[in-house]
């Protein structure tokens, strides 16, 4: 890699981070200064391969994308389908497996399958009108929600959720089960549309190669 300019990823913090970084290194692309977990830098950088990474909130990651603060991102495809940027997903990275769900108490079973109008509670708004609307043509009051999502049909807010689940024992113990799914989810792989035509070659030898590994 001898080109001058450097190439920006921006990563989702946490566990998703790690994951793409052992990808990466599989790659012969290490950044070992991001595992120091003392660090207080905010941009890191691999001289080798003229790349430089950054952490961000999930959420923020299409938006760095999106107005090319960040050539390329990694976020999960809930991040991605509820932000709705405008950014190619190029890559299924294979990782961070769940599904998103319509979740709640059994007796609401009956309430969808006959499309009566009901509250829904979920983080992802946009993912929640989205299903309702234009799949189930269904009305419905989406009622957007920060915290425990959960928390919703137990106390009267909302008859049903839509949200992540990976393993459901959250909703088992809380007496909720998945009613509905609406699509599975894993780590995806965005980059800016300015980026794709102005660095094709190498986001494509960097895509390419990681599809190789996964």
């Amino acid at each position: 890699m001898h080109e001058e300019r450097y190439l920006t990823f921006a990563l989702a913090k946490g566990r998703l981070a790690y994951q793409t970084l052992e990808l990466f290194e599989k790659l012969g692309i290490s950044c070992e200064e991001m595992k120091d977990k003392k660090t207080r830098k905010l941009i890191f950088v691999n001289e080798e391969w003229k790349l430089k990474f950054f952490l961000a909130k999930g959420p923020d990651v299409p938006t760095y994308v999106e107005y090319g603060a960040a050539d390329i991102g990694v976020a999960g495809s809930d991040t991605v389908l509820e932000e709705n940027r405008n950014v190619y997903e190029v890559l299924d990275l294979g990782f961070g497996k769940c599904r998103m769900c319509v979740c709640g108490p059994q007796e609401s079973r009956e309430l969808l399958l006959h499309h009566e109008r009901i509250r829904v509670a979920s983080k992802y708004p946009n993912i929640a009108k989205d299903y309702f609307y234009n799949k189930k043509h269904q009305t419905v009051d989406i009622i957007k929600l920060n915290g425990s999502v959960e928390l919703g049909p137990l106390v009267g807010l909302s008859e049903v959720i839509v949200d992540i689940v990976e393993t459901g024992s959250t909703l088992k113990e809380n007496g909720l089960e998945v009613l509905e799914e609406i699509c599975q989810l894993s780590a995806r792989m965005i980059v800016n549309p300015v980026s794709m035509q102005m660095e094709r070659s190498r986001i494509r030898e960097i895509v390419m190669k990681l599809q190789n590994e996964r």
